[in-house]
């Protein structure tokens, strides 16, 4: 869904600078252009990215503010006049939900001085009013009011600076960019695979937030690989797949016959890849039905249509901030937003059937105690990788071709979107 309204974009003839937020003036593009330059294939990136503050504002523009971001769930804004801010950087994003039930996005700040409309995290308003001057706009982003303004003036060119935003079964992407990215393989491929399991028509059980004192990328490197998995979270051991030390087959037997029980109850599988977004269906380990300590169902109420809701965990993922685990009851969410060189902010949410009773259907603390074992566990590891990092001593090290194969495809995407950028 594209606001109407959303500026034109700037031509960039010969000689003429590119239109660009005010970031990345703040930035040596020389510098990081020559860091990238010493990356070897297949290593981790330079110190320099996970710790200098230019390189953070770099990121920002680059990577924040070109791409498509996993920015929540449907279910965040249920009803019309209902709002929620995203903090992306500088900027403060409003999503919006209309009179008319529509969901929109606009940049948080008011069109006559560029004071900040709301302030707090989530709200509801039949209008937006600007505290400072009282300007007043519409949940479709238009100006209502401006009072004292001068004969002649055009409220219609004066309406909220739109974002681009994207349902997709359930949950919802964003991009800053005046000109996004084609977002129509994503929906492609994921609206088939996720459709089922009915995210937009559930309920949000819990949901919690934590900074972790690392650099975006050491969380999300974290969250792109399981090679650390078997020494440092036992407990999602139990139902997660053994680590792959090839590149995962269709055609073996165990995986081609869950593909088989998959299409029988009407489930796609996946793979599906496009530019840093991933989606895949696959078997639990040891005959686990969900991702909990005994890997047995936390919730007595299936997540959507799902057959007997044995149906492993749909996995999908997208470069740069998010990934997520929907099984049979349930669904886990993880997305991150960076708040400064080493420190990120962490949001996760797990999402069960909307008929699901607590105390009756699933037990809270059961529910969610594998996922936030395992956070509490990263927190600790991109801490203390951050704190290596750091050192004096650190150099980049190679990845391993096969454990940390979805790692080398995250570094590949960041450093292609960062010179592009760059140009």
């Amino acid at each position: 869904m594209h606001p109407n309204g959303s500026d034109a974009s700037l031509g960039t003839g010969p000689g003429e600078r590119k239109a660009r937020t005010p970031w990345v003036e703040m930035v040596d593009r020389a510098k990081i252009r020559a860091l990238l330059d010493t990356r070897k294939p297949g290593h981790t990136l330079p110190q320099e990215f996970y710790r200098d503050p230019e390189i953070h504002e770099s990121d920002l523009d680059a990577i924040f503010g070109r791409t498509w971001l996993f920015a929540g769930l449907d279910l965040d804004i249920p009803k019309p006049t209902g709002w929620v801010t995203v903090q992306i950087g500088r900027s403060s994003i409003l999503l919006i939900r209309g009179h008319d039930g529509k969901l929109r996005g606009f940049f948080n700040t008011c069109r006559h001085r560029g004071a900040q409309i709301c302030s707090e995290a989530s709200g509801r308003a039949s209008r937006l009013i600007c505290p400072y001057h009282q300007w007043t706009y519409g949940l479709d982003g238009s100006l209502l009011t401006a009072a004292g303004m001068p004969q002649g003036f055009d409220r219609a060119s004066h309406g909220l600076k739109p974002v681009h935003l994207e349902e997709v079964a359930g949950t919802l992407f964003l991009c800053l960019a005046e000109k996004p990215p084609d977002f129509a393989p994503i929906r492609a491929g994921l609206e088939p695979l996720l459709a089922p399991h009915a995210l937009g028509d559930a309920k949000i059980a819990h949901e919690t937030s934590i900074v972790e004192k690392g650099n975006w990328k050491l969380v999300m490197e974290n969250a792109r690989e399981c090679y650390h998995c078997p020494a440092q979270h036992p407990e999602l051991m139990k139902c997660f797949p053994e680590i792959p030390r090839k590149k995962h087959r269709t055609d073996e037997p165990a995986t081609a016959a869950f593909i088989e029980k998959c299409k029988a109850q009407g489930l796609p599988t996946g793979p599906f890849t496009h530019d840093g977004f991933e989606a895949n269906r696959f078997p639990l380990r040891n005959g686990a039905r969900s991702f909990t300590l005994d890997g047995k169902p936390a919730v007595k109420k299936l997540l959507g249509n799902v057959g007997d809701g044995d149906v492993g965990s749909l996995r999908f993922a997208l470069d740069p901030n998010s990934f997520a685990h929907a099984v049979g009851d349930y669904a886990f969410i993880f997305w991150c937003w960076p708040k400064g060189p080493e420190e990120t902010l962490v949001h996760m949410k797990w999402v069960v059937n909307k008929e699901a009773v607590e105390g009756v259907d699933y037990d809270l603390a059961r529910l969610t105690q594998l996922w936030q074992t395992t956070n509490d566990q990263d927190l600790w590891l991109v801490e203390n990788n951050q704190r290596g990092v750091n050192s004096l001593g650190f150099q980049p090290g190679p990845y391993s071709a096969d454990s940390e194969r979805t790692l080398i495809q995250f570094t590949d995407w960041y450093v292609t979107q960062t010179r592009k950028a760059l140009r």
